[in-house]
């Protein structure tokens, strides 16, 4: 077990969070692809003609694309009632793919090496080159390269990249998207050179007056001859200057590799944290004689950490208690498409809604998001697999685990162990087999190959109640904990206590559980170091898993639905704290005063007609409101909680008292039943006769217009940024409509395109792409990608019967 863990990680970056524009070493060849969806095809050939096929840029997801015979209540916009994956993948479709790219060699890339690298793609994925079969790949959610140099047609010819991309089956329990929905990159480099994932930096030691950073290069040699080579490491800190730089000499043997051990000091290092995310750059640069080699520079960040039960997770020298939410990979509105700005957004909202943690479930994220958590500075549990030698699904990886595991852990940790961001490994998620022999088995392989890759992190698995196992109770998990450095406990808060005393030496992690929940279990975190953080499920809504989130209406006098998912035309799982375009639902107003980011908070339940009660699953929440807009209901009662972890809560309707409550130490909620009538409701909290919150809620009028805000009103001119505007249905007095649900309509003009729209609706399976939606609560999302050109875009928004309104978004050079 890891009881003291220091360490520094690197993000690296030799393609940063926009696609670079000069020549480099490494280039983003996304641009330009050609593309068909189609089974019956055989186009590894270069001679192959793929004239009609679509030309489209990466990254792309066919799963979110509208299919073809739209037919009510059956295909509607990307979803069919005939898909595959039924409602665990939300009604989306798989199929095959085909993606084919032509490329020449520049002649200064003349006899150099070349190799191509995936970030991603979904499924399995066959790559040829020039006809030739580079290699097959089956795990959705690792990278994978390949050697290009021996199949590379003589300069000034035309190369062919030939990719085949199949999903098909039941082969996910959640959306995954289909085809290359991540980056590839293309590297030139001699033939003495630093390895693709080739560079690890650490820190053995790290205070406030000094840091010790450790490099290890390793570098390649095919020229067939032994060859001597300086390896130059220099530092560069957050402000650009140098702060220190190592040489050291080594050869590396004919055809063979070395490691290149440095050590440089850093004296009163920036430490990165989640509040100060500095990030410094390591320049590695190989020389042989005076000849430039190679050269790489890579981000890190300098800081320290430690994992125990006596003292908790601590940063820097700081206990940090993780406020952490999981996370699926799709991007809402764009599907899985990660690019780079929509990767970025969705870490900016989960820090802007109090999150200072994320974990990937149930796999390894895009290095965009990764890259983003470290500029913003979110701590990350990165997760390797769902299964392992037993299905959840019948074509799930669970086929190619044995054969394929170790190379996917490697990919994984190789491409994420500089990521500063990144502070635990977690090597699966409910695993069937947890805590059989077998199973046992694999978790002491796993571990130990992590430590092996990374003895820098501690490991982590996902564990959960034996639901799947009758006879089975908790403390037969306890063999499966005993072999991980932190113990992740789904779902089952109520052990931590037992657990403790049971074990006092284990580090108790709560990788998922219920938002309703949230207060009991950040009660756990807050009073002991041993729980070290809680992660709910989830932070933002995703696909797939439809409708686990509901809440359900049924006669009193029926027995509560145990009913976990709803059929078509539910898509989205409902789950989320923020809904699938990033706005806040009811439960993050909760966890906001949970975790003490907000005073005070309020939210009003629906009515519920008589003779009928409300069924909430465990994933859900009521069906509540940040409203107080209720036509019809007049005299009706509502009810009405205000959160708050002050005494005493008071609730006024128009200027009028409606009632205090006092709240104790244990007590967060009061809950109020109000006549409704249309005005101002207004809840403030007092300590010892001191106001410390109020908020207050607003009758909205009748739709008036529209109103349009984007998230940056200036973008670059490059394929991987993109501007989210909002569209909301707003009064004469600028309140936003709430139960406004009106058809809009977009037109796009100047240097961009429209890419995406989306509500927060569950079950609106309208086009993802065409440009229309109608508002759910008020509001919808249009998002916009520039075309790479600098100039203007407008985008206007209209509705029958209201005043339209237009945004003006400026693009600007890279």
């Amino acid at each position: 077990m890891l009881k003291l863990l220091l360490f520094v990680c690197s993000l690296l970056t030799t393609i940063t969070t926009f696609s670079q524009t000069k020549p480099t070493r490494t280039r983003l060849v996304d641009a330009d692809w050609r593309f068909l969806k189609d089974s019956t095809v055989k186009a590894e050939l270069p001679t192959y003609n793929d004239a009609n096929w679509r030309r489209l840029d990466l990254p792309h997801d066919w799963s979110i694309e509208d299919l073809p015979g739209q037919m009510p209540n059956q295909v509607a916009g990307p979803f069919s009632r005939a898909s595959a994956g039924g409602t665990s993948t939300g009604y989306a479709v798989g199929g095959v793919g085909w993606y084919r790219k032509s490329f020449t060699i520049n002649p200064s890339e003349a006899g150099k090496m070349v190799g191509i690298q995936f970030d991603g793609a979904y499924m399995e994925t066959d790559v040829w080159l020039n006809g030739h079969h580079l290699g097959y790949h089956p795990y959705g959610y690792t990278s994978f390269g390949y050697d290009l140099t021996p199949y590379l047609l003589p300069l000034g010819q035309t190369n062919v990249l030939a990719v085949r991309v199949k999903n098909l089956g039941q082969n996910s329990r959640w959306y995954t998207g289909s085809g290359i929905y991540r980056h590839v990159w293309l590297t030139v480099a001699e033939s003495v050179h630093i390895i693709p994932m080739g560079v690890s930096i650490t820190t053995p030691q790290v205070s406030g007056k000094t840091a010790q950073i450790q490099a290890i290069t390793t570098i390649s040699n095919s020229t067939g001859k032994p060859m001597p080579i300086s390896v130059q490491t220099t530092l560069m800190a957050p402000n650009g200057k140098s702060v220190g730089t190592s040489w050291q000499e080594v050869t590396v043997s004919g055809n063979g590799r070395v490691d290149c051990k440095q050590l440089v000091s850093v004296a009163t290092p920036q430490l990165w944290s989640t509040e100060t995310p500095w990030l410094y750059r390591a320049n590695v640069v190989l020389v042989s004689g005076k000849k430039r080699l190679d050269s790489l520079t890579i981000a890190f960040g300098i800081r320290s950490v430690q994992v125990d039960a006596e003292h908790g997770f601590v940063l820097n020298g700081k206990r940090v208690l993780l406020k952490g939410g999981c996370v699926h990979h799709d991007n809402g509105p764009l599907g899985a498409a990660a690019i780079d700005r929509a990767e970025e957004r969705k870490v900016e909202l989960l820090k802007a809604n109090g999150f200072n943690a994320v974990r990937t479930s149930h796999n390894p994220p895009s290095t965009a998001f990764l890259d983003a958590c470290d500029r913003l500075g979110l701590l990350v549990i990165d997760e390797a697999f769902d299964m392992w030698q037993r299905p959840k699904k019948p074509q799930d990886y669970h086929r190619f685990f044995d054969e394929w595991r170790q190379r996917d852990l490697e990919a994984m940790i190789l491409r994420d162990r500089n990521h500063p961001s990144v502070i635990l490994w977690s090597i699966g998620n409910e695993i069937n087999e947890r805590a059989d022999s077998s199973g046992l088995t694999i978790t002491k392989q796993l571990a130990d190959a992590v430590h092996r890759l990374d003895p820098t992190r501690p490991v982590t698995e996902a564990l959960c109640v034996f639901w799947e196992h009758r006879g089975k109770v908790w403390e037969d998990s306890d063999k499966a904990f005993a072999l991980l450095d932190v113990g992740g406990y789904n779902y089952e808060w109520k052990h931590y206590e037992t657990d403790h005393q049971r074990h006092p030496n284990r580090v108790i992690l709560g990788t998922e559980t219920f938002a309703k929940e949230a207060f009991e279990n950040w009660q756990q975190v807050e009073k002991h170091p041993y729980v070290i953080g809680d992660f709910v499920w989830t932070a933002m809504d995703y696909m797939g898993e439809t409708a686990i989130g509901h809440a359900l209406l049924q006669p009193k006098s029926a027995k509560d639905s145990t009913r976990a998912v709803l059929p078509w035309p539910w898509f989205n799982a409902w789950c989320g704290d923020l809904d699938l375009i990033g706005f806040k639902k009811p439960q993050s107003y909760y966890r906001d005063v949970v975790w003490r980011n907000r005073p005070i908070a309020m939210a009003v339940h629906s009515p519920i007609p008589d003779g009928m009660k409300e069924t909430v699953t465990n994933w859900g929440w009521p069906d509540e409101h940040q409203s107080w807009s209720w036509a019809g209901a007049e005299g009706k009662p509502l009810q009405v909680r205000v959160f708050s972890r002050s005494s005493l809560v008071r609730l006024e309707l128009n200027g009028k008292l409606i009632g205090e409550k006092h709240l104790s130490d244990s007590i967060i909620t009061a809950t109020f039943t109000v006549p409704y009538q249309p005005g101002r409701l207004k809840a403030t909290s007092f300590d010892r006769g001191k106001l410390t919150g109020s908020t207050e809620l607003i009758t909205a009028g009748k739709p008036h217009h529209l109103r349009l805000i984007a998230d940056r009103a200036t973008i670059r001119a490059d394929r991987s940024d993109l501007s989210y505007v909002s569209v909301e249905v707003v009064d004469a007095n600028e309140n936003r409509v709430p139960d406004g649900a009106i058809p809009i309509s977009f037109q796009l003009t100047g240097v961009g395109e429209l890419v995406g729209v989306g509500t927060a609706n569950p079950t609106d399976l309208s086009s993802f792409q065409a440009p229309q939606k109608t508002t759910f609560q008020g509001r919808c999302l249009a998002i916009v990608r520039p075309k790479g050109r600098v100039g203007v875009i407008s985008i206007q928004a209209t509705a029958p019967n209201l005043q339209a309104a237009v945004r003006v978004i400026n693009v600007k050079e890279n």
